[in-house]
């Protein structure tokens, strides 16, 4: 059956293939074939420009031009191409290398032996798992970047809107719905900033991190400062100290701060699910859409529900690899190798999710009649005020008292009022607390703009 999106086995290139489209390029089979053509050309110019190996020659403009098309003209043909090859070597990276030798330029002929030369196929391939992850972030952090804006308006739109907090479920001191929604715009920031902070590490340093070959060939180069030119043109850091593999340790702080930041967008889910299921938040109505089979008046959240299914999964994905990436037997073992070949999996679906929660977001709309008829039947919020100022003027039991006048009680403005009335503090207080409404008692709230 011919692959397409109604056939594909995952819903990555099925159900969501819109929304995971910009990571093709990257996390597909073409993808790393053709990074790795990129770190195996950077890795041999690197050696034409070494004085200390003059068997290189001197290329000319043109020939240098040439042999860094190979890379940046790379084709979907290429990596076709590359994949014939490799049903032969049965060794992709291998692959790889004999592909640049049938591209090279025929007045190159003496740097076919310099393509590869010293490396191990870990050399290749952690450079380009490296390029994968910093070209997929940027997808990825872009639309994150695209929520927090959205959200961020969204808070500052509301930030003086009174609404019923509520602690363990039960209704507490009142807050703005901008302020809480500013929580999550802090939270997912400062995740955003650990994220951006990471610079991934890389290795040049060959079949067990010690140059072993390269030293034996040529002993006079300064090896580790020549990897780490190549290394640090594509933006990664030279890890010096490696076995056969770099030891993914760069990789699990990655998704280690992928999945906080994913936490607090699943957090930001079931909040948002939580305020339209109180009816503090309303959803536009789409013409054409169906809530329910069977109950024509249903408008569901689903998109937020969509993101934390998606969430679970990239957790999972994203949690293992953080887990198992940094484990490898002695000098290696190829348990990383099928492992990391999942990196685009966490990604993508990470990537649905915060596409469902933007989606979601932009369905909403502040329902400004529920949140200040819930506000006008919690009139017991205002014990804490009072209590407290009762007991800046040494009242005795301040608390005790509140407890007993609102503890399972119902109270209205008139109870309350009454109560203040029997007070023993200065009369400005009385007035100050009886003229207080719960929809003014907000604290700061509304002056923590973002």
């Amino acid at each position: 059956m011919e692959l397409s999106s109604l056939t594909a086995v995952s819903p990555i290139d099925g159900r969501y293939a819109d929304k995971t489209a910009p990571l093709r390029s990257i996390f597909s089979e073409y993808g790393l074939i053709q990074r790795r053509v990129r770190v195996e050309i950077a890795w041999l110019l690197a050696l034409c420009d070494e004085p200390g190996l003059p068997e290189t020659g001197t290329l000319s403009d043109a020939q240098r031009a040439a042999i860094q098309a190979i890379a940046d003209d790379f084709s979907l043909a290429d990596a076709q191409r590359v994949k014939e090859i490799e049903a032969t070597t049965r060794h992709d990276v291998k692959a790889v290398e004999y592909l640049i030798r049938e591209k090279l330029p025929a007045d190159c002929a003496q740097l076919s032996e310099f393509i590869h030369f010293a490396c191990t196929s870990e050399d290749i391939n952690n450079m380009s798992h490296a390029l994968q992850l910093r070209d997929g972030l940027a997808v990825l952090r872009a639309a994150q970047k695209q929520l927090t804006d959205t959200l961020k308006t969204m808070a500052n739109d509301t930030i003086a809107l009174p609404m019923l907090a509520h602690t363990h479920g039960q209704p507490a001191s009142p807050t703005t719905l901008g302020k809480e929604l500013a929580v999550f715009v802090h939270r997912l920031n400062r995740q955003a900033a650990q994220i951006d902070a990471i610079v991934l590490p890389a290795k040049m340093n060959g079949a067990v991190g010690n140059y072993n070959a390269h030293t034996s060939a040529a002993p006079d180069v300064d090896w580790p400062a020549l990897a780490r030119r190549v290394i640090e043109s594509f933006g990664l850091s030279q890890n010096p100290y490696t076995t056969q593999i770099e030891s993914h340790d760069g990789m699990a702080e990655l998704f280690d701060a992928l999945q906080r930041w994913n936490r607090i967008l699943f957090d930001l889910d079931r909040d948002i699910w939580m305020y339209v299921s109180m009816k503090y938040l309303k959803q536009k109505v789409v013409a054409g859409e169906v809530g329910s089979s069977t109950m024509p008046h249903k408008i569901n959240p689903i998109d937020f529900e969509n993101s934390e299914g998606n969430i679970g999964l990239a957790e999972a994905i994203l949690g293992h690899l953080a887990r198992k990436l940094p484990v490898s037997r002695m000098q290696r073992d190829l348990t990383d190798s099928t492992a990391i070949r999942n990196i685009g999996a966490g990604f993508a679906y990470s990537l649905i999710a915060v596409a469902s929660t933007q989606r979601g977001l932009g369905r909403m709309s502040p329902n400004e009649a529920a949140l200040a008829a819930d506000l006008d039947h919690a009139w017991e919020v205002l014990a804490e005020p009072i209590q407290t100022v009762m007991r800046r003027y040494g009242v005795p039991n301040a608390y005790e008292k509140l407890k007993a006048l609102t503890r399972g009680n119902a109270m209205t403005a008139e109870t309350i009022r009454a109560f203040i009335g029997t007070l023993e503090i200065p009369q400005t207080d009385k007035d100050r607390l009886c003229a207080m409404t719960p929809a003014d008692y907000i604290g700061l709230a509304a002056q923590m703009a973002l």
